[in-house]
């Protein structure tokens, strides 16, 4: 007798592997990075340096986190990213942070169109819910790990 055989997609790395039933199959995802040489106009490079001086960072640093939000920026657009006491953060551009967005849309609960709810009650658009809804879904872990603080620190202040 032959033990059944799945044959399942790892939604990390991709790969279709068949398993028998009763088996564990690990899948190590490793983040690695690309040393990439990129030629900058002298004033350029001295204004991303005196920039990244002032904020405590490497140029490295620096140019690493504007290739990264960049690339995020060209896949949703009406995303931008703001500094803030608790850091970086993705915003809708003209209006709240995406964190915002995706907790009033939970906090509506099941209803049929919480974009319609959200656009009546606040001054925000559903071209902004969409963007905000979309990027949530692309970075679902940063936007849950930014209402996560928000809901800890509501809650700490309550508690004073």
């Amino acid at each position: 007798m032959t033990a059944a055989v799945d044959d399942e997609m790892c939604h990390r790395c991709g790969k279709t592997e068949s398993a028998a039933a009763g088996e564990l199959t690990l899948c190590y995802v490793v983040n690695m990075s690309v040393n990439v040489s990129v030629r900058l106009d002298d004033r350029l490079a001295e204004r991303l340096r005196l920039r990244a001086r002032a904020a405590g960072e490497t140029l490295s640093d620096r140019l690493r986190r504007y290739a990264e939000e960049g690339a995020r920026r060209d896949e949703h657009p009406l995303i931008t990213f703001r500094d803030g006491p608790t850091g970086r953060r993705a915003g809708v551009i003209g209006g709240p942070d995406v964190w915002e967005i995706v907790m009033w849309v939970g906090d509506l609960g099941p209803i049929d169109d919480p974009a319609a709810d959200l656009i009546s009650d606040r001054a925000i658009t559903r071209a902004q819910v969409d963007a905000a809804l979309a990027y949530s879904v692309a970075y679902p872990e940063e936007i849950q790990a930014r209402i996560d603080l928000h809901r800890d620190e509501t809650a700490a202040a309550s508690s004073r």
